[in-house]
């Protein structure tokens, strides 16, 4: 079809204000796609998402109007439920498109290339008849920064606008300069259809930067500009700059220093794992999710955030944990879209809140009362373990907006890599080299959560906490990571560390599974790092890496949680190498990479060296191993 065809085509669906909206785009290929799909979906009509102010208001009035939302008692709160099946991402409906000679993760289901063609020509053919095709011009990220990727998304959902509208840019002469720049940019097609769980689909088209979805309303699903376009960004960087830029499952935040610089962190963790509470324990923060990261000219290394919100989970969010965050959940100013949570009088209420809880409501599974329980005999809980809260980042008190707006990014010096580990490593262990450092990442183990549909808690591998989102071999993702942090153009080597915060009393020794640290711990463990990347604090190197010392830990609970006593007993539960355990988990990743196809020699060398390390600490001091004992060995 030639362009003078595509565009009647895309102007005959328009009503007049539409009409002068897309007239703004004059790149081809852009309004080749537009005009593909609405071949394939045949919508009655279109609606041109802008990102202007009357455009953003249009679609909360569209959003309650076909009842995909319902407002709450506070003043720009509204609520959405998802359906009861798919209330996480559907990952077993969940498809590689692979063409033949290409590689697809062992992580990740693939579907060739024939069949995935005749499934979307089958089950999108059709599927807006009747609807308005909604697209949106969206960008990943500040206009002008080189990872910043242009995002078309084309859906029939009023919903997906809102989200995406307090989530991302949405502008389409940038949109345009931010393909000029990059030379493509990725295409999001979606529509709810019968919202049949059963007949649902994701699929990512690597080779044409595509995804599609079908039969599906979580956001994590539909909404493919995050985690599907994340996917893609992720093999861009991998396939087509590799050591130079990385795209991360990670969180952006900062911690000011005493002479007013701020040290930046950026910190992997899967979904559920504590990302967005790590994120605002910063002194300031741009980022709860996604980085897109490169070296610079300068050979500094900069981050940016893709989006502008948090899609934030608010399980065990609470006045005590989290009162930044708190504060605009419970106040009002600020548009929050609520979903799968427990609403009752108009209010929201979720697991974890600390809060009175009411006799009664409409939760994700339907009407709900205290003690209800399901067909199997078990409670109900109030809210959806992965019941969420959307809200624009600018909102929050210690947000970063100029930063947040820099295409040429923050100065990132540590990152931290961390899952849910209850019994193997210690709260925050920095690594020796940047080699053990990519092996820090590679080695995250973590109980699975509900952000996975069919989640049921078992303790799995969960590379960088980015495997999901890696479509290629694993061995190239982590060829990636270890010429990106032994570059030698890096003009410094920035801190790579394990975080963890889900040590349990029963794994140290005592009886219940209560964790051993608090939320208002992690701002600690953020510091020494900042403090150990300027050279403020030492630690003391193990065999396992290098850990603070009780000194510089105790100075800084005093200093930044003046109200908790840090004691020498936690800090030895905490700190002290379980070495077993260690070992116990280099042998299950090593047995798992042996499986992997092009994993670098170098992962192997660095494991059997730590291993060796670990196992000579053992013969001398045991298979448990203090603080103060390893203060008196000699271990490197």
């Amino acid at each position: 079809m030639s362009t003078n065809k595509e565009l009647a085509l895309i102007l005959s669906k328009c009503d007049e204000a539409n009409r002068k909206k897309i007239q703004v785009i004059k790149n081809e290929s852009i309004l080749s796609k537009i005009a593909e799909r609405i071949e394939l979906c045949n919508p009655d009509n279109l609606f041109i998402q802008t990102g202007t102010d009357e455009d953003k208001e249009y679609v909360k009035k569209m959003v309650l109007e076909v009842g995909e939302e319902e407002k709450l008692k506070m003043e720009g709160h509204t609520i959405h439920f998802d359906p009861p099946n798919e209330q996480g991402r559907v990952v077993k409906q969940t498809y590689a498109i692979e063409d033949e000679g290409v590689y697809t993760s062992s992580l990740a289901n693939a579907m060739p290339r024939e069949e995935a063609d005749a499934l979307i020509k089958n089950k999108m053919r059709n599927i807006m008849n009747g609807k308005t095709m909604l697209v949106g011009f969206y960008l990943r990220g500040p206009v002008g920064a080189p990872t910043a990727y242009a995002s078309l998304t084309i859906s029939d959902t009023w919903y997906l606008l809102h989200q995406q509208n307090n989530l991302y840019k949405c502008n389409p002469a940038d949109f345009e300069k931010q393909v000029e720049l990059i030379g493509f940019f990725f295409t999001n097609t979606h529509s709810k259809g019968t919202l049949s769980t059963k007949d649902a689909y994701v699929l990512t088209d690597r080779k044409n930067k595509e995804t599609w979805a079908w039969n599906v309303s979580y956001l994590g699903n539909c909404a493919l500009i995050k985690k599907g376009h994340h996917r893609l960004s992720n093999d861009d960087a991998i396939y087509n700059h590799r050591g130079v830029r990385l795209s991360e499952h990670m969180f952006i935040t900062g911690i000011k220093m005493k002479d007013g610089s701020i040290v930046w962190i950026d910190g992997a963790a899967p979904s559920g794992c504590g990302k967005t509470t790590t994120a605002m324990a910063g002194d300031t923060f741009i980022g709860d999710d996604l980085a897109q990261i490169w070296i610079d000219k300068d050979g500094t290394i900069r981050s940016i955030n893709p989006e502008v919100g948090i899609f934030g989970i608010v399980r065990d969010v609470n006045l005590e944990g989290d009162p930044v965050l708190m504060d605009r959940l419970r106040n009002p100013g600020s548009e929050i879209i609520w979903s799968n949570v427990l609403v009752s009088d108009g209010i929201p209420y979720w697991e974890g809140n600390n809060e009175e809880i009411p006799e009664s409501g409409v939760n994700f599974q339907g009407e709900w009362t205290k003690g209800k329980t399901d067909s199997d005999g078990k409670k109900i809980p109030i809210s959806h373990p992965n019941s969420r809260a959307t809200i624009r980042a600018n909102q929050l008190s210690n947000y970063n907006e100029d930063a947040a707006n820099n295409p040429n990014g923050v100065e990132t010096k540590v990152f931290t890599y961390s899952g849910r580990d209850a019994d193997t490593m210690p709260p925050v262990v920095a690594a020796l080299t940047p080699e053990e450092g990519v092996t820090f990442g590679a080695d995250i183990a973590s109980a699975t959560t509900a952000t996975e549909v069919g989640a049921k808690g078992e303790v799995k591998r969960s590379p960088w906490a980015n495997a999901p989102f890696f479509l290629g071999a694993l061995g190239d993702y982590m060829d990636g990571q270890f010429k990106f942090f032994t570059n030698p153009k890096l003009k410094e080597q920035p801190v790579l560390a394990s975080l963890n915060y889900f040590l349990t009393e029963a794994s140290r020794g005592g009886s219940t599974n209560k964790l051993l640290g608090e939320k208002r711990d992690v701002i600690v463990w953020l510091t020494w790092l900042a403090r150990l990347a300027t050279k403020k604090v030492s630690g003391m190197k193990t065999a396992l890496g290098i850990i603070p010392t009780f000194d510089e830990i105790d100075s800084l609970f005093k200093e930044l949680v003046p109200d908790k006593k840090y004691t020498k007993d936690l800090y030895d539960k905490q700190f002290s190498l379980y070495i077993d355990n260690i070992i116990a988990r280099i042998d299950m990743q090593v047995a798992a990479y042996e499986k992997e196809v092009n994993v670098p020699k170098i992962y192997f060398e660095i494991q059997a060296i730590k291993k060796a390390r670990l196992e000579k600490l053992k013969a001398s001091k045991g298979s448990v191993v203090t603080p103060d004992q390893l203060k008196c060995s000699c271990q490197i």
